[in-house]
């Protein structure tokens, strides 16, 4: 069963690509289902691809097959592969389009966790391709191993590799890296209560902690998410 949300974009993904022949961009997409950032798009896009809707075809950007659509979209139809916005007109003319995309190797800070010392997210280990259309805004970016199941979920998967961008400021409800007492490095989700931050967890087996707002500093915020199978 799918949420709103997820279901509202398998329609507009299919609608367009009916329309069009080719599928909408990642700014589109927030834009159609009202999102703050292309994270949200990410998470939605993993979700339906974990359900069997849609399949990412390996080695191609942005390139995705709709498998299957629920029967409140009218199920039985030909699947179609849908390519992004550059396609290769050199290719032959019999050749499935090869898109391509622009990409940033980030570095890999090490592991995550709640508990996990501050040192553990200081040094680089290796590094990370990644497309710029995961990038959010102006501004530094690097990536972090998840270790552990405290934000499970939000969709964040022990070995899942984040993508963090650098930032001293947060709303509620964004999913940081929070630096707690100068000597805790952990990724929760972020609220303000009263002169506190609560740190949330996405996983009823941990407790929300609460902090002085002066033992908080935000380190960065979460636009992106890597998943190896």
């Amino acid at each position: 069963m799918l949420t709103k949300k997820q279901l509202d974009l398998l329609a507009f993904i299919h609608k367009r690509v009916q329309r069009d022949g080719v599928p909408p961009s990642f700014d589109e997409m927030k834009e159609a289902l009202d999102l703050r950032s292309k994270s949200g798009i990410h998470r939605l896009i993993t979700a339906l691809e974990e359900r069997g809707f849609i399949r990412r075809l390996a080695h191609r950007a942005r390139a995705i097959e709709v498998v299957k659509l629920p029967d409140s979209m009218g199920g039985g139809f030909s699947p179609r592969v849908i390519d992004g916005d550059l396609p290769d007109t050199s290719a032959p003319a019999n050749a499935l389009p090869v898109t391509t995309v622009e990409a940033t190797e980030l570095p890999v800070m090490g592991k995550i966790a709640a508990g996990v010392p501050i040192e553990a997210i200081n040094q680089r280990s290796h590094g990370v391709t990644v497309p710029n259309a995961m990038l959010s805004g102006a501004g530094a970016h690097y990536a972090l191993e998840v270790k552990g199941d405290s934000m499970i979920e939000a969709g964040i998967n022990d070995g899942d590799v984040v993508v963090i961008r650098e930032t001293s400021t947060a709303d509620d409800g964004d999913i940081v890296v929070a630096l707690v007492e100068d000597h805790e490095a952990t990724l929760k989700r972020f609220k303000r209560n009263g002169n506190a931050i609560a740190l949330e967890a996405a996983n009823p087996a941990y407790e929300t902690r609460v902090f002085p707002a002066d033992q908080v500093k935000v380190q960065g915020r979460l636009v992106g998410l890597i998943r190896s199978y």
